[in-house]
């Protein structure tokens, strides 16, 4: 309770993570800012950047952009495990964290989204 009256009176309200499923692109971070695409340019661009070290995201159908995160501790990136799914439209399950309006997820299914 002492945490949590804490946490309200910083201006903080700690929420749990919610279960989602989100429907989107797996694409390169730095273009979504950069360059507001709204689609990857290519699977070999997106894997070209993903590999020299820029985090891969989902770029939801509603424009929202969800952070890949690790739920252990250390954290560990998360490109490894979207590099298959570079540029392609993905249908995501996991636990969503949301904080400062930015969305983070801890991946629990991935898999191409069935046309």
């Amino acid at each position: 309770m002492r945490i949590v009256s804490m946490a309200v009176l910083a201006g903080v309200l700690l929420l749990p993570a919610q279960a989602a499923t989100v429907k989107g692109y797996v694409i390169d971070s730095t273009c979504t800012f950069t360059k507001n695409l709204k689609k990857p340019i290519s699977a070999d661009c997106a894997k070209a950047c993903a590999k020299a070290g820029s985090p891969l995201v989902i770029l939801a159908d509603d424009g929202a952009i969800y952070w890949p995160i690790a739920e252990a501790m250390p954290a560990a990136g998360q490109n490894e495990k979207l590099l298959p799914f570079a540029a392609q439209r993905v249908v995501v399950s996991g636990k969503v964290y949301e904080h400062g309006g930015s969305k983070a997820l801890v991946i629990e299914k991935i898999e191409a989204e069935k046309k």
